[in-house]
Formats: structure tokens, C-alpha cells, sequence
């Protein structure tokens, strides 16, 4: 042991006397390891925000969205305007509960349906106001989208079925209009309408990419039953198609009373009569996204008279096929920096094999004094070894370091992991043992006499 340790203190005095050599050598190590560290971490941040967007849109749904441009269908019956025909127009539903029914008894593969109302409208509370979105959901709702309460509970089946005025409040509606207190038990307004707080649910950050998608930003919501959104503010379904038409009248139902309304432009204007904004549909398995898709889309088309006024998106399956892309991206990267390090490892064996050329006379005269060839391949590899486990440790801190950074300048989530800084330290500490073999082994080879009379 002693004899090792004294070969190990030769090692480590070559490697500091010659400073400018052993920090030119290491240099590829600390760059490819901090390379890998932080292309991994900018995978795993990819990934990461992957499987949020996955949970915020729940698993395995179709999101169904209203598509108003082609809600008036023109009959194929050419109009003769020289003749003074006015063209006929067909009215179209849109998006309704009718259509949840006829998905949910149809098809077997559903295992919930939410539809959703949703209206941008001015809440008021505790003296305060703010900007929210009214959205009114059934029971299935929150479990698909993974949503928990934070404080308070959900709706019952019962005040559902009624339409009680009751709500559940996001965070950020929690903390504009009752910052000093709790607010359940409490009222806010929501429009014209009284609603009682009955729970606040836990916030999830969403960003563009989720709400190009159809996610909404649930932190400024008011969820509060559909009946209660059909009962107590609107109700687009009992558009008349006398409205569609030109008749130029609106039903609708506004705090619980029937409104008779007229359209100021003699009903030309392009009418919403979508009574839901959009509906949800959770499959059971994952493989039965795209023909459970396909059949939905043969339904709506029968109920909505062959017109396309509808879209229908399966997020997962984007979200899945991004995740993919970016594995193929992240593997190119690592490759990358995993070249960073083989170049490193090369640096490594040339500076070595050059350390052994002039250092021969050197190796004869340990030869000569009792050094055995192990003991020479012992000297130079734990030389190589020393600068490329120096190298890891600083590549390893540059690596965490430059995550950071890259997350700071430009948002890109970074997330390093433990596993990620062992494994960039393992092979850092791998290369120099395998390419600071040969140099080694070429130094122990050499002959003591010839070493001697070397210049």
C-alpha cells in the first residue's frame, strides 16, 4: 500500500508541475461533461413539461370545439338574384347536450363526457372586482382534468341536477377578491348572479402551447354547475331559427326569466348557437383514441345535417408525437455532447503518449531503481486518471451551472438530475482510465537501458 501511495505522490507532482499541459488536457473533459449535464437536463425539462401538459388535459381525451364559421348551411339550389330570390338558408344546431347524450349511449369506449359553457364576465367580491371566466362543468369534469380542491369540496350530484347558485373558485380569484379571509360559505357576483363559494381549487400553470390546445387557465375560473349556467344566464340553444333565418329574434334565458331580444342587422350577422363550448370526451384505453375520434365525428355530422361545425382535437396524441420529436432532438444532443467527450478522452491519450516521449529518460531511471512495469502503468494512468476525474468535478459544476443560465435567458425549462451528474462523472472518470491506458502501458514497455541512454 505504501508503495502505491509514493507512486501516486510522483503522479500527482508531474500532473501539477506541468500545469498549463494538465489544464489544456482536462479542458475537453470539463466541456464535454458539462455538455452532457446540460443537454440532459434540458431533456428532462422537456419531458417534464410534457407530462404537465398531459395532466392538464386529462388522459386519453377528445376535445370537441365549436367551429361558428359554418353554423348557417346554404342549400345547393343555385339563387337567382336578377330575379329577386333571396338565397335559403338551412338552420344547423351546434354543439349541445343533445350531442352528449348520443355519445355517451353510443359509445361503449367513453368512459366520461364533460360538457363545458364558458362566458368571460366581471365577478365582484369582499368590495373587490376582477375579470373571470365563468365555466360551467358537470361532476365528470374535474376528474378528468386532474383537478384536486385545495380547500372546500366539489359539487354534489344534487346541486348539479338543481342548479344551485354555488361555486368552486380558482387561486388567483381566491387571492384578487378575498385576500384577508377564507372564502368559503362566502358570496361573490358573477355577472348579474349570486353564487356561493364552496371550494377553491389547487392552481396548474398553463402556458401558450397548452392553450392553443383548448386548456383554459383554470386559476381566474368560477366553475360552477352547467344547469346552473342554462338556468340562471344563458341559454344559446333557444337561438330560434327564425333568428338564423332573418327573422331577427333572440331567446334567451337571463336570470331566470325569458328575454325576447332583436338582432340589429336583420339576423345577417354570424350567430352562436352553440349551446356548449366544448364537450370532453375520455377514453378508456389509449388505443381507442382515433376510432373512438372517427365515430364521434360521424355522429355530430349526422345530428349537425352533413355540416363540419365542429373540430375535433386529441391532445394526448399531439402531446405524444411532441415528445417524440423532442427524444429524437435530445438524443442528436446528447450524441453530440457525448462526441465532446470522446474528443476529450483523445486529448487525453495525445497529451499522455507526448508525456511519455518526454519523460523517457525519466521512466529508466525508475526502472532502473526498482520500479516494476506495473508500477509505470500504475504512475501514468492514475496521471490521467487524476485530470479527467478534476475535469468531471469542474464539468459537472460548469454543466449544473449552465442550466441554470440556459433556464434564466431564454425560460427553457432545465431540471438535473442525480442520476445525470453520476453518469457524466462515471464516464469522465471511464475515459481517462481507458485512454490513459495505452500511454501507460507504451511507458512500461520501454526498455530501462535504452531509456537511460535516451537524451
Amino acid at each position: 500500500m505504501e508503495r502505491y501511495l509514493q507512486i501516486l505522490t510522483v503522479s500527482l507532482e508531474a500532473v501539477f508541475l506541468n500545469k498549463s499541459r494538465s489544464i489544456l488536457t482536462a479542458l475537453g473533459i470539463i466541456f464535454g461533461v458539462a455538455a452532457v449535464i446540460a443537454m440532459m437536463a434540458i431533456g428532462n425539462g422537456a419531458r417534464q413539461e410534457i407530462l404537465e401538459q398531459i395532466k392538464m388535459v386529462g388522459v386519453n381525451n377528445i376535445v370537441i370545439l365549436p367551429n361558428n364559421s359554418t353554423n348557417i348551411k346554404s342549400s345547393d339550389a343555385k339563387s337567382n338574384k336578377e330575379e329577386g330570390k333571396s338565397e335559403q338558408r338551412k338552420f344547423v344546431p351546434g354543439l349541445s347536450l343533445k350531442d352528449v347524450k348520443n355519445i355517451q349511449n353510443v359509445l361503449p369506449t367513453v368512459e366520461r363526457v364533460s360538457p363545458e359553457i364558458v362566458y368571460n364576465t366581471q365577478a365582484s367580491g369582499n368590495g373587490k372586482r376582477m375579470s373571470a371566466a365563468l365555466t360551467g362543468v358537470n361532476t365528470a369534469f374535474f376528474k378528468i382534468f386532474n383537478l384536486t380542491i385545495k380547500n372546500g369540496s366539489f359539487f354534489t350530484r344534487q346541486q348539479a341536477v338543481d342548479g344551485d347558485p354555488v361555486c368552486i373558485i380558482g387561486p388567483e380569484v381566491e387571492a384578487r377578491l378575498f385576500p384577508n379571509e377564507d372564502p368559503l360559505g362566502k358570496q361573490l357576483k358573477a355577472g348579474n348572479t349570486w353564487l356561493k363559494v364552496i371550494g377553491i381549487i389547487r392552481g396548474l400553470q398553463v402556458n401558450k402551447k397548452a392553450e392553443d390546445m383548448g386548456i383554459s387557465d383554470y386559476n381566474r375560473s368560477i366553475f360552477t354547475p352547467l344547469k346552473t349556467i342554462l338556468l340562471r344566464y344563458k341559454d344559446r340553444s333557444l337561438i330560434n331559427q327564425a333568428s338564423l333565418m332573418g327573422g331577427g329574434q333572440q331567446v334567451v334565458i337571463s336570470g331566470g326569466s325569458m328575454a325576447v331580444f332583436s338582432s340589429g342587422n336583420g339576423g345577417q350577422a354570424e350567430q352562436n348557437n352553440n349551446q356548449l363550448d366544448k364537450i370532453v370526451v375520455q377514453v378508456k384505453e389509449s388505443g381507442q383514441l382515433l376510432p373512438t375520434a372517427k365515430v364521434i365525428q360521424k355522429i355530430l355530422l349526422r345530428r349537425h345535417q352533413n355540416t363540419q361545425n365542429f373540430d375535433i382535437k386529441i391532445p394526448e396524441l399531439l402531446l405524444k408525437q411532441e415528445q417524440k420529436t423532442k427524444d429524437i432532438f435530445n438524443i442528436v444532443l446528447g450524441a453530440i455532447a457525448g462526441i465532446s467527450l470522446l474528443v476529450g478522452g483523445i486529448g487525453i491519450m495525445n497529451i499522455m503518449l507526448a508525456s511519455v516521449m518526454e519523460r523517457i529518460r525519466e521512466i529508466g531511471i525508475r526502472r532502473a531503481t526498482g520500479a516494476t512495469k506495473k508500477d509505470i502503468i500504475f504512475q501514468f494512468l492514475a496521471e490521467s486518471t487524476f485530470i479527467s476525474i478534476s475535469g468531471g468535478i469542474l464539468g459537472v459544476l460548469l454543466g449544473v451551472i449552465m442550466a441554470k443560465a440556459i433556464t434564466l435567458s431564454t425560460g427553457i425549462l432545465t431540471i438535473v438530475s442525480f442520476w445525470s451528474l453520476l453518469l457524466s462523472f462515471g464516464v469522465a472518470a471511464a475515459v481517462g482510465i481507458i485512454f490513459g491506458y495505452l500511454p501507460a502501458k507504451k511507458a512500461a514497455l520501454k526498455d530501462p537501458v535504452e531509456s537511460l541512454r535516451h537524451d
